[in-house]
């Protein structure tokens, strides 16, 4: 059974019994994305640039490796 089915069985149920129907399925998405979205905005904004991920994923490289990344060089 797929959410639209549960949805419609779940509304029929409520009907039967004078209850406020359930909200669809996929109601509230947009919204929670948007809301996703802001905070990711908002953290970019007051995070130290220096604990960002890219910057916690650099400083673990040379950690590991005693020296910093190159990238990749002609193969010899």
């Amino acid at each position: 059974m797929n959410a639209s089915q549960q949805h419609m069985f779940d509304a029929y149920r409520a009907a039967q019994r004078g209850e406020a129907a359930p909200v669809a399925p996929g109601a509230e998405t947009v919204r929670t994305i948007r809301e996703i979205q802001q905070w990711r905005r908002f953290q970019a904004i007051v995070t130290d640039p220096a604990e960002r991920l890219w910057e916690r994923v650099r400083r673990a490289v040379r950690g590991r490796t005693g020296q910093r990344h190159r990238g990749l060089g002609p193969v010899r």
